[in-house]
């Protein structure tokens, strides 16, 4: 059942050549394959939502580019890691805001997002065209336009929090002169985005009305979790908090008994998991062909020790500073870093990095015994990327509910999760306001809901995001900064507040499309 909605080749979706074939010819060459051909079975209508799943997973093309290295590495919580700085050199720009129009690791990003929403386009055109038939009856046609509606705001709410706004799509582009888009802002694409998951959540279905093997489609609750996201992001608090009190009520999600159970392959889709994006056990040697052959995620060989057996790559290296943040007694601590020891290291001149030691353990898929579970081939494993988990969804309607006053309901969501961490011992992770020197008041209620985001969620790829829409991005990374080693500090340039928030459009899209660009870049 596991992965089941990716193991299809989506063939058809090389969505340019099609489109490109329609309308451009007078007569279709023998054996041309029309939109109007292919979208004539429930069966296409289903392949199709599928592959607008798959950019979601891609993470190589012309460099490695999971989102990790923006929420993780930009941050506080991470440095870029790797055997040198000059591994990843375009993750070592952006990490230390060095970052200039031509960067490879934005370029491919942008370009796999819209890779994205041009197939919900599609879908979105083509599927309410069709009628109902033996594979697809009414309540599914609706569902697969829900999916599509939710992927294609998923895909946008990706890009306008790295890049601001950008050209709003929702066509599908019929030919050259169609190219060119003008640059939205980004309030419209947010207020695009919601628009989008208000659709999707009056179509999608719960997850319990899902099969065993449609586990990881669009619910929903994921269209409901991502306008409380949307909407915190655009600081309307009480919409956000709505939509949180309607996933609650809904009993769809629960926090799993033990913490660490969210990042194994047998907590996968489980009763904590809102939205996941799917990968695969795949042993074929597609290695390094870019866009369109990631069926496993390179993340877990690129967040393992570089001297393991399993020969891993060592990026994503928690920083001292989070490991500092957690209290003492934290169990989530030891979950998420891997703190190795010298006897662990094969050669330390390639596994500390500017002073760190530590390895991010969520996604490694590591044993209780600091060694790593092997893998069908070497460069990728079959592990989900946990988008939204539940205690997220119970953070960010705490946070909703603190910027309300109405601090009662914040306590209790922020108290859910402290108290699944703590394992029902109160002495282990004391109740608000009893730690970190807190007082019952909504100033420091703010401060423990954002304290608890971080370690809950940490090496998540939440944290960078987190802190720019809070507006604290410029403190928070001059305090970091001024805390870090001195090899550290020597590659790092200063925050500059109104522009390091965003990233630059990239120059290649620019020369195609001609824009704005961010300021300062």
């Amino acid at each position: 059942m596991k992965k089941h909605i990716y193991r299809v080749l989506f063939i058809f979706i090389l969505t340019s050549t099609l489109v490109s074939c329609e309308g451009w010819l007078t007569e279709p060459a023998p054996g041309v394959t029309t939109l109007k051909d292919f979208f004539t079975t429930g069966k296409a209508a289903i392949q199709a939502v599928n592959g607008t799943y798959v950019p979601l997973m891609w993470e190589f093309n012309s460099t490695y580019y999971p989102e990790w290295f923006i929420g993780d590495v930009m941050s506080d919580d991470a440095l870029k890691g790797g055997q040198s700085i000059g591994d990843m050199s375009s993750v070592y720009d952006m990490e230390n805001f060095k970052t200039a129009t031509n960067n490879t690791y934005l370029l491919d990003f942008y370009r796999a997002q819209y890779q994205g929403i041009a197939r919900a386009n599609l879908v979105l055109e083509q599927v309410p065209l069709m009628k109902p038939d033996t594979t697809m009856n009414a309540s599914l046609k609706n569902r697969l336009l829900g999916e599509a509606r939710y992927l294609r705001a998923m895909y946008y709410f990706r890009l306008v929090r790295v890049f601001g706004g950008v050209p709003k799509v929702d066509f599908v582009i019929q030919s050259s002169n169609q190219w060119k888009q003008p640059r939205a802002n980004a309030d419209s694409i947010y207020s695009f985005i919601i628009s989008d998951l208000e659709s999707a959540n009056a179509l999608l279905w719960r997850k319990s009305k899902y099969q065993a093997t449609d586990l990881g489609r669009a619910t929903k609750g994921a269209a409901q979790a991502m306008l409380l996201k949307t909407y915190l992001y655009t600081k309307q608090y009480e919409k956000a908090k709505a939509w949180g009190d309607s996933i609650i009520a809904s009993n769809e999600y629960a926090l799993v008994s033990n913490y660490a159970d969210n990042f194994t392959l047998a907590g996968e889709n489980g009763k904590e998991s809102v939205f996941e994006i799917q990968y695969m056990d795949d042993p074929t040697s597609d290695y390094g062909q870019g866009n369109g052959f990631t069926r496993g995620t390179f993340t877990v060989i690129l967040t393992r020790s570089r001297s393991s057996k399993a020969g891993g790559w060592g990026f994503n290296k928690p920083t001292q500073n989070l490991y500092d943040s957690y209290e003492t007694s934290d169990p989530r601590r030891d979950e998420t870093i891997f703190n190795p020891t010298d006897a662990d290291m094969t050669n330390p001149n390639e596994e500390i990095y500017l002073g760190s030691r530590y390895l991010n353990k969520k996604y490694a898929m590591m044993k209780p015994d600091g060694s790593y579970i092997g893998l069908s081939h070497f460069s990728r494993g079959p592990i989900n990327n946990k988008v939204i988990r539940y205690a997220d969804v119970l953070l960010m309607y705490a946070e909703a509910c603190c910027e309300l006053n109405t601090l009662d309901r914040a306590k209790w969501a922020l108290e859910e999760v402290r108290n699944r961490a703590r394992g029902g011992n109160a002495a282990i992770l004391p109740a608000f306001p009893n730690y970190n020197s807190y007082s019952d008041n909504q100033t420091d209620l703010r401060k423990a809901i954002r304290h608890e985001r971080r370690v809950e969620l940490a090496m998540e790829g939440h944290r960078w995001f987190d802190i720019c829409r809070w507006g604290i991005a410029k403190e928070t990374m001059d305090t970091y900064k001024a805390g870090e080693t001195a090899a550290a500090q020597a590659e790092m340039s200063t925050f500059v507040a109104g522009k390091h928030e965003l990233f630059p459009i990239p120059a290649a899209e620019i020369d195609l499309n001609p824009m704005a660009q961010n300021p300062g870049y």
